[in-house]
């Protein structure tokens, strides 16, 4: 910046001071510069943007955020199917476990004990492990976390591992548990120690909202150990409790029912009054008219195929109802907006394809398989299935049935349905091929157990050597070893190879 004239004047008197005055102009310019949403004036007043943290934001409004959400799920269909779809794909037919501790001996026992164990691993005794993960994801995305409790059993029981799970909403966790405790802190139900590792979560003896419960036990709540309770929820601050997944979205999707609603009664109103008989009379102008049936009652409300008289009526006028423009692409706009919140495709919320192509759908659902890839590897797989695995080796250990209570494990989330099966069919064969894939890694992507499905494909062509089957490269063709049927490569007859083209 260039000095003025009044620099200049004081610049003949006193140089350095002069100086100093251009250059403390500059150094004010170069602060006043900056980030245009930081920026204060009238294109921003009103933004409320306060600097509280993740847990104090969460403390005020969880609670009321969570009940919010539930209310949409139970009644707006496009709530209950955003959900829908982020549970059926983060989990699907489940996560499935496969020990990995490279003594094939202990895998497979391993393996065995805890597919038997997955039938009894419900607390209330109604799913099994798969449909308990279908139940915690479901809860994760619509309250925004979800708690699940170690319950260690008795060996009389009669269970495979005596060890079962309790799935806990969110609503059990204490939240007015909030302070200093000693060399430790509570936040929202959640003691920590003076390092800041979780230590107890301080959990109501029954559900709050339940009114039996809570007349007999009241609001008490005691500490349960960390080590038994996995806590699952997202992450997207360094905050210990989480958010409904649909939280950027709850004022839109109301919005979006209320503008329904509106419509809805409009158009019933206008096709309720047929017509409305009007008077002329000059006397009678300024006086509200009383609108009468035709037996003489007054008409307090609207019903289909009314004729409204006015009080001196002598002029008939037919109601129109008018069209209504605009509700298509209004209720479009929203919905993209409500699948852009939930993070899923708005296709995959709709089910409607009437504006894609197999390339665009194809380009979404890669972007939405990455973000679903995430959740299962960085979040679920973590924050539960480890967890319950370690409780079910520890577990099984104490109960003398393994040798040792950390068995590495190998997990394989559900499979993506293949927009164009052939296709990837072929890619998986060209890495296995290459060498950038094993065979157990494309089972394994399958939602299978690589061990499992190749001992079922040895024992398959052991039993077709014994019945002295061949199955060709053509699945239609399958041969009896020896024998001359049709359909036998060997025995079919052959076109006569063609002659050489004379020059």
């Amino acid at each position: 910046m260039s000095a003025n004239w009044f620099d200049h004047a004081i610049a003949t008197i006193a140089p350095r001071a002069a100086a100093r005055r251009v250059l403390a102009r500059q150094a004010f310019e170069t602060l006043t510069r900056g980030y245009d949403g930081a920026s204060k004036g009238r294109r921003t007043d009103g933004w409320r943007a306060p600097g509280s943290s993740a847990d104090t934001e969460i403390g005020v409004a969880g609670a009321l955020l969570r009940d919010r959400m539930r209310d949409l799920v139970r009644n707006n269909p496009h709530a209950a199917k955003a959900v829908a779809v982020l549970v059926n794909n983060i989990i699907g037919a489940g996560i499935m476990p496969r020990a990995a501790s490279g003594d094939d001996t202990l895998d497979r026992k391993v393996d065995g004990l805890f597919e038997r164990w997955t039938a009894e691993c419900d607390a209330d005794g109604q799913l099994d492990f798969y449909g308990l993960q279908t139940l915690i994801c479901r809860e994760m995305v619509e309250a925004g976390e979800v708690l699940v409790r170690r319950r260690l059993r008795r060996a009389s029981d009669g269970l495979p591992v005596p060890i079962q799970l309790q799935v806990l909403e969110a609503d059990i966790l204490d939240a007015t548990k909030s302070g200093a405790l000693g060399a430790g802190r509570l936040v929202q139900g959640i003691e920590f120690d003076p390092v800041g590792k979780r230590r107890a979560y301080w959990l109501h003896a029954e559900h709050p909202g339940d009114a039996y419960g809570a007349l007999q036990n009241g609001l008490q709540s005691r500490p349960v150990p960390a080590s038994e309770i996995a806590h699952v929820y997202e992450k997207q601050r360094t905050q210990a409790r989480g958010v409904p997944w649909g939280a950027p979205v709850i004022r839109s999707l109301r919005d979006l029912d209320d503008y329904e609603v509106a419509e809805l009664v409009r158009k019933k109103t206008e096709a309720c009054v047929t017509a409305i008989v009007f008077g002329d009379d000059e006397a009678q102008q300024g006086i509200a008219p009383s609108v009468v049936d035709a037996d003489g009652n007054r008409v307090e409300q609207f019903e289909p195929g009314l004729i409204a008289y006015a009080r001196g009526g002598k002029d008939i006028r037919f109601n129109q109802p008018s069209a209504t423009g605009g509700y298509g692409e209004y209720k479009r706009a929203s919905l993209h907006t409500i699948s852009a919140g939930f993070r899923v495709p708005y296709e995959l919320l709709t089910g409607d394809l009437s504006q894609v192509n197999y390339s665009s759908i194809r380009a979404g659902l890669v972007e939405f398989r990455r973000m679903i890839d995430a959740v299962q590897w960085q979040l679920f797989i973590p924050m539960l299935c480890a967890p319950v695995w370690r409780w079910f080796t520890e577990a099984a250990w104490a109960a003398g049935q393994i040798p040792t209570p950390d068995v590495p494990v190998e997990w394989s989330p559900p499979k993506f349905d293949a927009v164009d099966p052939y296709k990837d069919a072929m890619a998986d064969l060209l890495a296995i091929r290459t060498g950038t894939m094993t065979l157990a890694q494309a089972i394994a992507r399958q939602g299978h157990n690589p061990d499992a499905v190749l001992a079922e494909i040895a024992a398959t062509n052991a039993k077709l050597d014994a019945l002295g089957l061949v199955l060709d490269s053509d699945p239609r063709r399958v041969t009896k070893t020896g024998s001359a049927q049709a359909g036998d490569p060997a025995k079919e007859p052959t076109a006569p190879a063609s002659e050489p083209e004379k020059e």
